[in-house]
Order: C-alpha cells, then sequence, then structure tokens
C-alpha cells in the first residue's frame, strides 16, 4: 500500500490525466452529437412533411364558386414509415373547415404566401408535428390554409438509433484510447527510460562516472531535466575532485610533520636520551604539532573557500573598523617577531559589499604572511583607502618582497618561494585569499611597496550602494 505523500508512476498520473478530460470530451461530444442529431432528423422529416403539405394545396382549385380539393395518393403515401405514424390533415377557408379533421386547430398567425410553417402540438393526446402553408386562389380573397400533422415515432425511432450509433462510436474511441494508453506512453516515456539507464550505468561503474549525460536524442521536453542532471554531475565531479585534491593535499603535506613527530618522540622515549635531548625533542614535537595544526586549519580554510555555494549572502561590513580590529589581532606575534604594525584607517567609515568572516580571514593571512616573513626590526603597515571610488585594503611591508615573475605562482597551492623553504608555513595562505576574494566578487593585486622597496598585498574591494 502507498504511504502518503509517496507519488505513483508517471505511465499511471498520466493516464489519470488524460481519463478526465477525454471522458469529459467524450460528454460533450455525445451531447453535442444528440442535439445534431435531433436537428438533422427533424429537418429531414419537414423537408418531407413540407412536400405533402405541398402536394396538397396545388390540388386546391375554385371551380363554379366552389373550392374543390383532389386529394393525391402520393401526398400521404411519401408520409408513410415502418413506425407507422398517424397522419392528420385539415383544410380551411376563412376559417371554415373545408375538408379534413375539425379538431386539428387553425394555426395561432396564418402562414405567409407559399411559405411552409411549422409548430408542436397535442393531437389526440400525442405529441404531433404540424405542417401549415397559405395558398391564394383565383378570385378570393383570403387565402386557403392547408395543415398535415403526422405523430413523431418515425422521427424518434430514428433519432433513438442515430444517437445509439453515436454512443457506441464514443464507447469504442474510450476503449481504444484506454487499451492503447499505456503502450502509447511507455513508448513515448522511453527516452526518459534511456536517461535513467545512463544514469543507473553511471552508478553502477566503477570508480563512479560523473561525465555529463547526452543531448543529441533528447526530446525537448525533458532536456531542461537533463541539463539540471548534467549541472549536478558536473557540481558533483568537482565536489570529488576538491575532495580527491583535499586529501592528496593533506596526505603530502603532513608527511613531513609527522615524520618529525615520529623520529623525535622516539628520541625522546630513548632510555639513553639525556635530559637535554628529551627537552629539545620534545621542543620540536611541539613546533611540529603547531605547523601541522596550522597545516590541517588552512587545508580546511582552503576546501571550504573553494566550496561553491555554502558562503552567506553578502553584506554591508565597515572595512575600516574590520581592517583595525584585525590589525589589534596580530599584535602579539608582530610582538614576539620583532615587527612593527601600523593602521592606516580611513575617515569616515568605508562599507563594502562582503561578508566580515571573509573579510577578516583574506585579512589575516595577508597580515600573517607580511608578519612571519619579514626579517626582525621591519615594518608593515595596513591601510584602508579610497580610489576611484574603489575601496582598497593594502598591507604593505618592507620586506624582501616577491620577485614580479614570481607573484603569480605564488597564488598556487603549496607554492613556496626557494628562499621560504627554511621558514614556518605550507604555501597556502596566498591561495586561501584570492579564492575567499573571488567568492566577494573582490580582486587581489600584489604590487612594489613605496619607493619600489618591499611589497603590497592589496584587495580591492566592492563598494556598498544604498539601495
Amino acid at each position: 500500500m502507498k504511504t502518503p505523500g509517496e507519488s505513483s508512476s508517471l505511465t499511471t498520473r498520466l493516464v489519470v490525466a488524460m481519463a478526465g478530460p477525454l471522458l469529459a470530451l467524450a460528454l460533450v461530444l455525445g451531447l453535442g452529437g444528440a442535439w445534431l442529431i435531433h436537428g438533422v432528423v427533424q429537418r429531414s422529416g419537414d423537408r418531407i412533411l413540407a412536400g405533402s403539405v405541398g402536394a396538397i394545396a396545388e390540388t386546391v382549385a375554385l371551380e363554379d364558386g366552389e373550392l374543390t380539393l383532389d386529394l393525391p395518393p402520393a401526398a400521404f403515401g411519401m408520409l408513410e414509415n415502418s413506425e407507422r405514424d398517424n397522419v392528420y390533415y385539415a383544410i380551411r377557408h376563412e376559417g371554415r373547415l373545408i375538408t379534413g379533421y375539425p379538431e386539428l386547430a387553425f394555426p395561432p398567425e396564418p402562414p405567409e404566401r407559399d411559405t411552409v410553417a411549422f409548430r408542436d402540438e397535442t393531437f389526440r393526446g400525442q405529441p404531433v408535428r404540424v405542417a401549415a402553408v397559405s395558398r391564394r386562389i383565383p378570385r378570393l380573397k383570403e387565402p386557403v390554409v392547408v395543415q398535415v400533422a403526422e405523430t413523431l415515432e418515425a422521427r424518434r425511432a430514428l433519432q433513438a438509433r442515430m444517437v445509439f450509433g453515436l454512443a457506441l462510436l464514443e464507447a469504442a474511441l474510450i476503449l481504444g484510447a484506454a487499451l492503447t494508453a499505456r503502450p502509447a506512453l511507455r513508448w513515448g516515456l522511453k527516452p526518459l527510460a534511456r536517461a535513467r539507464a545512463s544514469v543507473e550505468a553511471k552508478a553502477r561503474a566503477a570508480p563512479v562516472e560523473l561525465s555529463p549525460l547526452p543531448l543529441a536524442s533528447v526530446p525537448t521536453e525533458l532536456r531542461p531535466f537533463v541539463e539540471a542532471v548534467n549541472a549536478l554531475l558536473s557540481r558533483l565531479e568537482e565536489s570529488t575532485a576538491r575532495m580527491r585534491r583535499f586529501t592528496g593535499d593533506a596526505s603530502h603535506q603532513m608527511r613531513t610533520p609527522l615524520a618529525v613527530l615520529r623520529t623525535h618522540l622516539a628520541l625522546a622515549l630513548r632510555e639513553d636520551a639525556t635530559e637535554q635531548e628529551r627537552h629539545t625533542a620534545l621542543s620540536e614535537v611541539r613546533d611540529a604539532t603547531l605547523s601541522l595544526e596550522r597545516l590541517l586549519t588552512q587545508l580546511l580554510t582552503l576546501a571550504r573557500a573553494e566550496e561553491r555555494g555554502a558562503l552567506p549572502a553578502l553584506q554591508r561590513v565597515d572595512l575600516n573598523g574590520l581592517a583595525a580590529q584585525v590589525t589589534a589581532d596580530f599584535v602579539p606575534q608582530a610582538l614576539r617577531a620583532d615587527v612593527e604594525v601600523q593602521f592606516e584607517g580611513h575617515e569616515p567609515e568605508l562599507p563594502i559589499r562582503a561578508d566580515p568572516v571573509l573579510v577578516r580571514e583574506v585579512a589575516g593571512n595577508l597580515l600573517d604572511n607580511a608578519i612571519r616573513y619579514h626579517r626582525r626590526g621591519g615594518q608593515v603597515t595596513v591601510r584602508v583607502t579610497s580610489r576611484d571610488g574603489a575601496p582598497w585594503l593594502e598591507i604593505e611591508d618592507d620586506g624582501p618582497g616577491i620577485p614580479r615573475e614570481q607573484r603569480e605562482s605564488v597564488f598556487q597551492r603549496f607554492h613556496r618561494l626557494p628562499r621560504d623553504q627554511s621558514q614556518s608555513g605550507s604555501g597556502l595562505g596566498l591561495p586561501i585569499v584570492r579564492s575567499l576574494a573571488q567568492h566577494m566578487e573582490a580582486e587581489v593585486v600584489l604590487r612594489d611597496g613605496t619607493g619600489g622597496a618591499g611589497l603590497t598585498a592589496a584587495v580591492r574591494f566592492q563598494p556598498w550602494n544604498e539601495r
């Protein structure tokens, strides 16, 4: 039994969706067909009735001042049928009955000359169809009115046969549609089955195949769905590639600090190790642990930065205030490294369109690099400024700088300058900065410091526009 909310098969849903309109259409066609059949039967019977009354009217004449009439057998013969309908007639002049059935009432309004008028009446307890015609006779002031009435059994029988035939045709149509609907829908849904088979084949493949589904033979109605699946496959491929890259990077970069940990732990555990050797080994273990912690933190930060759609919406951020907070947070590190840090703010505040957490991460990584790779006694300036309507965050140092030909390479993962190999670090700081900046539609550039000495790392943010 289906649980609430569980969807039925697509074929069943389409059959049910088609059944309602099809039955409604059959009902409309049946009612419309019955109305048309009634009209056709009525007009056919009226033509015969008009011929009969016309044939009788042609025989009316005036002889020796008296109206004469010769009822032709053909006038009533044409009204004969298998249902044996009764036929009545009446001929009147100036309201006076000449011949016929006196109970057949005079028409409420005399018909126009040579025009047959039809009406429905009840005669002797039976419904009848009456045809009346006025005939002008020379030397008579008033016309002669001829009426012929016929019961409706033949008309009803013919109409019933035609409606029954129409009902049989509609029933055959509905039955045929019911028998062919499912096979036709299955044939029409074959492209969907092929798409499902393609997805299942990718799921069974080892390793999992995430290439896009082919669009060449996909129908127009199914193309948006397949394109959406391809977009999902593309994102899964990117996510899988990031995961493989993360695990590969982590295993590669963690190998050295782990080796250091194993070596110095083994040294500290040696029974013949001196107290000084144990102290040195434990200091090295501490440094390796800190290096490993920083490496894992930066790897996770880079993985989150590269994850599309995982970041919050951009908002109004005071670049001046946030940069001042980050500068204050790094003062202890700068004091330990004997590096002077200065802050040059912007007045008034400088609002940008960004995310405060990401801006803090960008500023922190740039400031950490400036302090970490600087000489003792150096100087770092954190500057917030505005140029050409764009807000900038600049971190300038008077250290060795980065050669111009190397400034693009340092944005690659784990790339480090040859001179910095002895320094602690992972080579992930600038890649993290660029990735986070791109999420905020910001731009990171490296240029010479003031006077051509040192390096300035500058980030151009999007200004906040009040809407």
